[in-house]
């Protein structure tokens, strides 16, 4: 991490998957991100404070250089964030629905969070950049489900009462994760929004555990 960018060196393994590659991968390169707009504020997840997210980056640019990618790499839009607690997730919350996007292309950028603690109490931030102050409250109207997907993760966003949001394309479908891209009203304003969904319940589950170390891979470092 540089005073004015984020760089990223990555050389992973590529898992197989069906219809884009049959067997593991080799795939290396780098990840520059650098900010438009830069955040140091800290936001408590739960009432006793146990997690912390901060969205150090609300709105950025990346430049992806790698072989594996068409053109060698990709250039366009970016976010950065950090998420840490002193305990596992699943031991506190139930869930929780994120979202960020633009309104336009060059609109102000509106990141919302709504995490349901497993006491069945909720935080809810709606926040707005406009590139210069900080964050500004949004009002934050009720959750509106989206469409499920093959796993039947129950994913929503928040909306307006009189419109419903748009599921525009779904990029990851897992039995405790989703990710799409949503199209969604707040305020009357029309936003184009990445939005993630985690059921800590599902993650909680034993057969799901079992799965994670195939989906998601773990190495130990050596010196």
């Amino acid at each position: 991490m540089r005073a004015d960018r984020l760089l990223i060196d990555f050389s992973e393994t590529a898992l197989p998957w069906p219809g884009q590659r049959l067997w593991p991968k080799a795939v290396s390169g780098r990840v520059e991100v650098i900010p438009d707009i830069c955040a140091d504020r800290l936001f408590s997840l739960d009432p006793a404070g146990r997690h912390v997210w901060s969205p150090r980056m609300p709105r950025a640019r990346a430049t992806i250089t790698c072989d594996a990618l068409p053109g060698g790499g990709w250039q366009g839009r970016a976010y950065h964030d950090m998420n840490y607690g002193d305990r596992a997730l699943e031991q506190d919350f139930i869930g929780w629905d994120w979202a960020r996007g633009h309104e336009g292309v060059d609109g102000d950028t509106v990141i919302l969070y709504d995490a349901l603690a497993c006491q069945g109490t909720r935080r809810r931030l709606a926040l707005r950049y406009d590139g210069r102050q900080g964050p500004q409250p949004l009002h934050m109207p009720d959750r509106q489900g989206l469409p499920r997907g093959f796993w039947g993760v129950r994913a929503g966003i928040a909306c307006d009462p009189a419109t419903t949001p748009r599921l525009l394309h779904r990029l990851e479908d897992s039995p405790f994760y989703t990710r799409s891209r949503v199209e969604t009203v707040l305020d009357g304003r029309r936003f184009d929004m990445m939005q993630e969904t985690l059921d800590c319940r599902r993650l909680s589950h034993p057969l799901v555990r079992l799965m994670l170390p195939f989906r998601m891979p773990r190495r130990a470092l050596r010196g």
